[in-house]
């Protein structure tokens, strides 16, 4: 199991070794020790969401209010997504800027993106089945969204799903009414920096004690 972080810190791609053989295969999808070592802190499962989506849907951009905030560990079980972070932590050095990883049933990678950090993705299949470990619970007071197709974001989405045929972006009436990034920050809807780094820090200590 390899990590690499991502240019949005606090996110890593982790890239599990898949044994195969003519039986099928398999592949240790998350283990506490390797995560530990690489994030600072073990994961502090909650909840565990599956998605089931079409080539074309937009799943975000999403987001908690930081403490707790959400952290999230994804994989793409079927099919195939790209899987969008965005900093979208006031003070940042990265504030306002954005990586994506490949996520599908062949390299059975996950995404791994800790408090504060705002998550998305493409579906880029027929029947694509995403699968989320939370690290709270879901609470609608305290959750939200930015548009996905903010030109300020200017997130690079595909037009082609992973067979190279067109298709359309299809939002949820929550995502298409969600405030744009400059709406988001003049409002004070999103998360600090600092009050993420107090957070997090608090988890590595708690990991070291």
């Amino acid at each position: 199991m390899r990590f690499r972080e991502l240019k949005v810190s606090g996110a890593w791609e982790v890239t599990p070794v898949i044994h195969g053989d003519s039986r099928g295969a398999f592949l240790e999808l998350y283990k506490s020790t390797a995560f530990t070592e690489a994030v600072g802190h073990p994961f502090d499962l909650r909840q565990v969401n599956t998605s089931v989506s079409a080539p074309g849907v937009l799943r975000g951009v999403h987001f908690a209010d930081v403490p707790p905030g959400q952290a999230k560990y994804v994989t793409c079980l079927r099919g195939a997504i790209l899987d969008v972070i965005v900093d979208i932590r006031v003070g940042s050095p990265t504030f306002g800027t954005w990586d994506a990883v490949l996520l599908d049933d062949v390299n059975r990678a996950a995404v791994y993106l800790g408090e504060g950090l705002g998550h998305a993705f493409c579906a880029l299949d027929d029947k694509t089945t995403v699968q989320y470990l939370c690290s709270s619970e879901y609470s609608p007071t305290r959750e939200h969204g930015i548009h996905p197709l903010d030109p300020e974001l200017a997130i690079d989405w595909p037009s082609t799903d992973r067979h190279g045929r067109p298709m359309e972006h299809e939002l949820s009436q929550k995502d298409l009414a969600a405030p744009t990034f400059a709406e988001a920050l003049a409002s004070g809807l999103l998360p600090t920096w600092d009050a993420t780094a107090d957070y997090v820090g608090g988890l590595d200590a708690a990991a070291r004690a």
